[in-house]
């Protein structure tokens, strides 16, 4: 109910939008994408092998809306509200959240952007935007194995600088907000960046405090800190892709403890680690060929290290609606938990075959 009031909401703006349209732009956007996922060989050998309809495996499906207005001078105020939807239910997402894709108001002009909010983090937009061929999304998400990055930061103050020369740099703070403590769930992070017409390098570092109090046991440290180089290079038609990262603390890798490991083995992650990224994407017409390579090296003594291989495809149907079909799969080693997930879901399975079709509106 919550999604149908902000739908009707939003296009109910229609015609206060047309009557403004002379100072001010208001966008309507979207995504709906939906697909079979299909997964096998369930992290720690028990019986989870699932085939289902998910909603976002591609691109996490969405409902946002866009403002800017011109105050003068070559200053705008701009704001967003997006509200994730899973398709296949109706649900808000993530975790029932209204706007809890991003939501947020600030001013853009001549010295850069300046907003508050709920926002994406810069290391997460690194990663998915520059290092990933499968761009966060598919059975080949490099968020699979690569460093945790926390998507998005709430309570969030964030500048951007405008491009310079082909240089980009910003910078996020998110205050944590706890009534015990100003440093807990504290996060930052920062990047620089250049792009120019072939290449386009990204180095980014962020700092996520996550400490989880218990009522009557100690609490749990799953802070993270995590440095990122990304890069990718235009060779012809096709576009190559590298990323190195160091990860370091309970929370800077992408574990589940809730998947089954055995009565005598425990789900600890790696607290140390080095992860590599090698990709590819070539465009074929209609469609777009990618894979990749990624290589999680773990600096603990238990030593889990986990490789994944990934290859998939897109075909445009139309300039906005395209088909993708994606395969990928993990090698887990010493106990290592990593499985395959999508641009919504984590996984359970360390192998995952993806069809669907997405539509951008």
């Amino acid at each position: 109910m919550n999604i149908l009031r902000v739908a009707l909401a939003i296009f109910s703006l229609g015609p206060l939008c047309a009557a403004a349209q002379a100072q001010s732009a208001l966008q309507v956007y979207g995504v709906l994408d939906a697909g079979v996922v299909a997964e096998r060989g369930c992290v720690g050998g028990a019986d989870c092998d699932t085939t289902r309809v998910s909603s976002g495996v591609a691109s996490a499906s969405r409902l946002g809306l866009a403002g800017r207005e011109a105050l003068g001078g070559e200053t705008a105020a701009v704001f967003t509200l997006e509200a994730g939807i899973l398709g296949d239910t109706g649900r808000a997402d993530p975790n029932g959240t209204l706007f809890g894709r991003q939501a947020y108001v600030g001013l853009d002009g001549r010295l850069g952007a300046l907003t508050l909010g709920r926002q994406y983090n810069l290391q997460y937009l690194a990663l998915v935007d520059v290092a990933d061929p499968f761009k966060g999304g598919l059975a080949g998400s490099a968020r699979n194995l690569v460093g945790y990055t926390a998507e998005r930061y709430d309570n969030a103050i964030q500048y951007r600088s405008p491009r310079r020369h082909g240089l980009i740099a910003g910078v996020i703070y998110s205050f944590g907000e706890s009534v015990h403590s100003s440093a807990a769930n504290r996060a930052y992070a920062a990047t620089l960046g250049y792009a120019n017409s072939r290449v386009n390098v990204t180095v980014a570092r962020q700092r996520k405090n996550n400490f989880i109090a218990a009522a009557s046991l100690p609490g749990l440290d799953l802070s993270a800190t995590n440095t990122l180089v990304a890069a990718n290079v235009k060779l012809g038609p096709a576009t190559a892709f590298a990323a190195y990262g160091r990860n370091k603390g309970a929370g800077s890798s992408p574990w589940d403890a809730s998947n089954p490991y055995g009565a005598l083995v425990s789900s600890t992650p790696s607290t140390d680690s080095r992860d590599v990224l090698l990709g590819l994407s070539a465009p074929y017409g209609a469609s777009t060929f990618m894979a990749s390579y990624i290589r999680k090296d773990d600096h603990n003594l238990a030593n889990r290290d986990a490789n994944q291989i990934a290859v998939g495809m897109t075909y445009a149907l139309s300039r906005r609606t395209d088909f993708y079909a994606s395969f990928a799969k993990i090698q887990n080693r010493n106990g290592a938990g990593y499985a395959v997930g999508n641009a919504t879901e984590a996984g359970r399975g360390e192998r995952a075959v993806n069809i669907g079709l997405r539509h951008a509106f």
